[in-house]
């Protein structure tokens, strides 16, 4: 298999065509979970999927599934996939680059002429950002069974606007049953988001392990009052209260250091007005570490934290956790593959933990799955200037091509259950 690798100029203007759709002016992209833009992106990258044979459908929750056959149709699929959608202020790889590497795997099956045992999938996963919707990876959440349907459906974003209202608005509120689909394996392939790889001169992250992540949203709730007359000592404000938080943020981040990492990302003030003491403030928080019994630690120190600020500057105080999954161990067996794919092709590799999480995360708890990193320059994503090299973009989906090569090519165990057609 060592002498059968994807066309990697393809999939390197597949992606550059894909990130016209919500260009900006850096370079970068802007198409938000289910948009004008976001359906833009799914339609394309359909058109192409159809192009190349397969069959596509389309889950509750607007999943994509494109498939192509494989010799026994009955068999459980490989899977493989990422998302679309991006954050206000986004790259042109992340997410997208783990849908069309995917769809390379497909078309260059095509151009080999090679019938695995078993169908093949690329998937594209709905609003894995978070973005506009939260939580993130809301989609693959429901589909593996850790979110119900309506629970995921009505997500709303800053003006209401729920994600069932906005799927059958851009035509992808699909039909498909969300879980029960039973799927042999999935990998994820990705940038890494982060500045190991380059760092170290590696082509390759075998991806071991992802980090937990525990998401806050609080809101703290003082007295608007006028700037001028209102002394010091009477002040109820909320905004100088969210500043505690976020410092309180960052020393228990430190705290935890190095395995730990804690932001705040967003604030909003209210009345925001120059000459009003702010009488609400609401902020995020976000929390993640490798290990379960630390990030408890933190909640503790938290939620203990956070309460003494209020109490101190006379606030009341709103503190929710609205997102949650432990930390992720990748299927051993799976992981092997990636590491002897890259082995055959002569990249260099290292082992790494996803500090980000992936709609991979949620599938490895319904399928065997593993995830693919590869570098991007600076260690810089979620931002405009994110950037890659075509021969890392190449490397990666060679390694995605020989993992799902080798595992679309199992049979069943003998004397196991027998495996049932999957829906999609």
């Amino acid at each position: 298999m060592a002498e059968m690798k994807i066309n990697g100029d393809r999939l390197w203007a597949s992606l550059m065509e894909m990130a016209k759709i919500g260009a900006t002016p850096k370079g970068g992209v802007c198409r938000l979970a289910l948009t004008d833009l976001d359906r833009d992106g799914r339609n394309l990258f359909v058109k192409w999927c159809k192009e190349a044979g397969c069959t596509v459908k389309v889950d509750q929750m607007g999943n994509i599934f494109a498939r192509r056959p494989g010799r026994n149709n009955n068999l459980a699929p490989v899977g493989t996939g990422s998302h679309l959608d991006s954050q206000p202020t986004g790259g042109r790889f992340d997410g997208v680059y783990g849908v069309l590497a995917g769809l390379e795997v497909l078309r260059t099956l095509n151009d080999l002429k090679i019938e695995t045992e078993r169908p093949v999938e690329a998937s594209v996963w709905t609003n894995e950002e978070g973005s506009r919707f939260a939580p993130a990876m809301v989609a693959s959440g429901v589909y593996a069974g850790v979110f119900t349907l309506e629970y995921g459906l009505s997500r709303a974003d800053a003006d209401g606007k729920t994600m069932g209202e906005e799927l059958k608005r851009i035509g992808y509120a699909g039909s498909e049953p969300m879980g029960g689909r039973p799927v042999h394996a999935f990998f994820e392939t990705h940038i890494e988001q982060g500045p190991i790889l380059e760092h170290e001169g590696q082509t390759i992250g075998v991806v071991t392990d992802a980090q937990g992540q525990r998401w806050y949203e609080l809101t703290l709730t003082g007295q608007e009052s006028h700037a001028g007359p209102t002394p010091m000592p009477v002040r109820r404000d909320a905004l100088l209260g969210a500043a505690r938080v976020i410092q309180l943020v960052n020393e228990i981040g430190l705290k935890h250091a190095p395995l730990a990492v804690s932001t705040v990302g967003m604030i909003n003030s209210y009345p925001n007005s120059r000459n009003v003491i702010p009488g609400k403030a609401f902020l995020t928080v976000d929390f993640r570490c490798p290990v379960n019994d630390e990030l408890t630690q933190m909640d503790t120190e938290l939620k203990e934290g956070v309460a003494k600020i209020a109490a101190a500057s006379r606030l009341e105080h709103d503190l929710k956790q609205i997102f949650q999954y432990d930390c992720v161990h990748f299927d051993e067996s799976c992981v092997e593959m990636v590491r002897a794919g890259a082995k055959r092709l002569g990249y260099s590799t290292r082992d790494i933990v996803s500090g980000a999480g992936h709609d991979a995360c949620y599938m490895s708890k319904v399928t065997p799955t593993a995830m693919i990193f590869v570098p991007c320059v600076g260690g810089i994503s979620h931002n405009e200037i994110e950037d890659a090299k075509p021969e890392w973009i190449e490397a990666g989906g060679n390694v995605l091509f020989q993992a799902m090569l080798a595992k679309a090519n199992e049979l069943p165990v003998v004397g196991k259950s027998a495996e049932t057609v999957a829906l999609a």
